[in-house]
């Protein structure tokens, strides 16, 4: 087998550390420097999707619908949601690091079908909470895969999110029976509390790293009444 070649790098702001992107033939892989294992690899996506599929089930037949994506990553989630979602609906995605935009547009997005050229994608670099701290409800799903879970790892900024006081402002920015859904390595039950403290009607799904198999990681599905 071919070794892997690393095609870029970049920094997490704030001293989050360094990502590393690599390529194997066809093979991409996102990894943070000082932090054993992958953070990301273009074969192992279902769980990715599974978030859209989950956060977005109820908007399949909504004609104008707004959904957030927190997390670029390497496409799967935003494809995914573009798949589900009505030609006149659009899908905002934050990514914090330029570059992960850019590798995106390259070689790399070709694995989720570039949906960066969607014309229904509007992409927001920087930090998602600038696009959840307004006081109107604009969204109709959010999706957040921005770190392992209610702890963050890659960004300690990304523990407000998390928090009692992001999970009631980002419930501000939901319209009425909007899905927050959460991306998670595994279950938190402090967290799905939190939830539920927040206004939140709250269940959990367990989903598979690859279909039908690999690790199992949690979605938390928070919806607003």
């Amino acid at each position: 087998m071919n070794a892997w070649i690393e095609l870029g790098t970049a920094q997490i702001p704030n001293g989050g550390g360094e990502l590393k992107f690599s390529r194997r033939e066809d093979e991409f892989s996102i990894r943070l420097s000082g932090i054993r294992g992958e953070l990301m690899n273009s074969r192992v996506y279902n769980s990715e999707k599974e978030l859209s599929i989950l956060g977005c089930a109820h908007l399949r037949s909504a004609k104008e619908a707004h959904v957030l994506v927190g997390g670029l990553g390497m496409g799967y989630t935003l494809s995914e949601a573009l798949n589900l979602l009505s030609s006149t609906s659009q899908v905002t995605v934050a990514e914090l690091i330029p570059e992960v935009v850019s590798w995106n547009k390259g070689p790399l997005g070709a694995c989720a079908n570039y949906p960066l050229n969607d014309p229904r994608t509007n992409v927001h670099i920087g930090d998602v909470k600038t696009l959840l701290t307004g006081n109107k409800p604009i969204f109709d799903a959010i999706l957040l895969d921005v770190d392992n879970g209610p702890e963050g790892l890659t960004k300690t900024d990304n523990n407000w999110i998390y928090s009692a006081q992001g999970l009631s402002q980002i419930y501000t920015s939901l319209r009425p029976r909007g899905m927050l859904a959460i991306w998670s390595a595994g279950p938190d039950k402090a967290f799905t509390l939190r939830l539920k403290k927040a206004g939140y009607n709250v269940s959990t799904e367990v989903v598979r790293a690859r279909k039908g198999k690999g690790s199992r990681h949690t979605i938390f599905l928070a919806k607003k009444p």
